[in-house]
């Protein structure tokens, strides 16, 4: 097995790890449907509160601290807002809530760019960021601007306070919506220990823990190893570092998002999807329509469309945009690195939807004739398909570069080499990161370890079944959709369940967990 190349956060109460599975969600699960069964769904609520007040607090109780005084402080200002329609006090609420987001996460990053900038020495502050503040005060902002609008009203405590403590959604998202929860949470008398949902909880549970533990922690050793030796790497060793972080960063979300949803199934709560294959997308604008899809909405509502969405004009509509962009760089991370990103995506999707704009009547008629065409001209349209999801791909790989590294200057190091690095052999130490004990026994066994090349073949198998699985399979929802609860589908995942569990003692944290 893995020995784990991050030690970070071993004992914390993350999904990946023996508390979670062993005790917390066990018990979790037993309490929940115990007092649903005797008929007292407030105190099933309440219960799933504490349960999530539990797990976030085993992180740091200060966090706790911090969450538990900002769901105080919108709840206020909800109840203010229901009686009241005074836009001053929804700026005053939102203010709160991007001063409380500012200091903890963005503070240093302000006094280090007036240092920049002003040649000042303002010590900094090395504020601790609370885990999943992004997420829960965004949360929380849409919902006070909903009550201000009106769309949301008489909101018991307990029904806000389990909305935004919720565990399974809670440090990484996705960032719910009160129109999909409280009514979940007003019927929640309904819910019974129904052993379908149950199974299909269970199974996306799975699948999201192997993508993480068995996927995104071992493309993770190879793209640690990278960026602590930029100046060791070959041209090819640098591209593959970028392609390992792409694809680390899509099994960690997207293995978070299907346990978020499993456990959320398991307990009869349904949260919306957060991820849809997105590098499947063969353009940029579908491909925000995919990743992180809930931020985009959030981005859309609470921004895009304030600002003016497409009703004042062409230019005026590429520029909020870019605004959107920008600030979604912001949000992920306090770094210029981060707006770079940020800014990268920007362009590319102004420059899509210039183009769609001006070709929107020929796709059209294309898209309504594809049936129609031969056989040869279907397949040279699936080519372009095929290319043009590999280009989107590369081009957004390039730019997880700037959303992986330090800062700008080892980004920009790292694809220095991309360019110009020296065409040497794909280095040894990289390829030892893919040696996982399990994989290289059954080597043995096959007698493929004593071939000239044997310390490369698990790299780029692990390399080729990550790149057909997010590339060309099915995600987990599709696959589950498609299980029968047989003898066959059960051994699977319970050989995935047990292989995952023995990887523990390596395991890392969550990437989204650090925005």
């Amino acid at each position: 097995m893995r020995t784990g190349n991050c030690t970070e956060m071993r004992t914390s109460m993350l999904f990946n790890s023996y508390l979670f599975v062993f005790i917390f969600f066990p018990l979790c699960l037993l309490g929940y449907y115990g007092l649903l069964h005797r008929k007292k769904p407030a105190l099933a609520k309440v219960f799933l509160t504490f349960m999530s007040f539990w797990f976030y607090g085993y992180f740091n109780l200060s966090y706790l601290l911090i969450m538990v005084g900002s769901i105080a402080f919108n709840y206020i200002f909800h109840l203010l807002l229901s009686k009241h329609t005074d836009k001053r006090l929804m700026i005053l609420a939102v203010a709160g809530n991007l001063g409380l987001l500012f200091y903890f996460k963005y503070f240093d990053f302000f006094l280090s760019t007036v240092n920049a900038v002003f040649g000042t020495s303002f010590l900094l502050r090395g504020i601790l960021l609370p885990l999943g503040i992004s997420f829960f005060t965004f949360q929380q902002i849409s919902f006070v601007v909903d009550t201000y609008r009106g769309e949301v009203r008489d909101c018991p405590f307990w029904d806000y306070a389990l909305f935004v403590a919720f565990f399974p959604q809670l440090i990484a998202g996705p960032i719910v919506n009160h129109s999909e929860m409280l009514p979940q949470f007003r019927s929640i008398l309904q819910e019974r220990c129904r052993w379908e949902l149950i199974a299909e909880g269970f199974g996306l549970f799975v699948l999201g823990l192997a993508k993480k533990v068995l996927l995104a922690d071992t493309f993770g050793a190879g793209v640690d190893y990278g960026y602590d030796n930029i100046a060791l790497l070959g041209r090819m060793d640098a591209v593959l570092v970028v392609i390992f972080y792409a694809l680390q960063l899509y099994f960690d979300f997207s293995g978070y998002c299907d346990m978020a949803r499993g456990i959320g199934k398991m307990l009869g709560i349904e949260i919306p999807v957060n991820f849809d294959s997105p590098y499947q997308a063969t353009n940029i604008v579908e491909f925000w329509k995919r990743w992180h899809i809930t931020l985009n909405r959030f981005f859309t509502k609470y921004v895009y469309i304030p600002l003016g969405g497409n009703r004042r004009g062409q230019a005026r509509m590429y520029l909020n945009l870019m605004i959107v962009f920008l600030l979604s760089g912001l949000w992920h991370g306090a770094g210029w690195n981060y707006i770079v990103w940020g800014a990268m995506h920007g362009v590319l999707y102004v420059i899509t939807r210039f183009w769609q704009r001006r070709t929107i009547h020929d796709d059209r008629v294309i898209n309504d004739a594809t049936e129609k065409l031969p056989l040869r001209c279907r397949i040279k349209s699936k080519i372009v398909t095929i290319m043009s999801q590999i280009i989107l791909f590369a081009y957004v790989s390039i730019a997880w570069v700037y959303f992986r590294a330090q800062d700008i200057a080892q980004a920009n190091r790292l694809l220095a080499v991309v360019l110009k690095g020296n065409m040497q052999k794909i280095s040894l130490d990289m390829a030892e990161c893919f040696q996982l004990d399990e994989f290289w026994y059954v080597l043995k066994v096959l007698h493929l370890d004593h071939m000239t090349y044997s310390r490369y073949i698990l790299m780029m198998g692990v390399l080729a079944a990550g790149l057909y699985l997010a590339m060309a399979g099915p995600n987990a929802a599709l696959r589950m959709e498609r299980i029968k609860y047989r003898a066959g589908s059960a051994v699977v995942l319970t050989v995935l369940m047990v292989w995952s569990i023995l990887t523990f003692s390596g395991v890392s944290t969550f990437l989204y967990f650090n925005f």
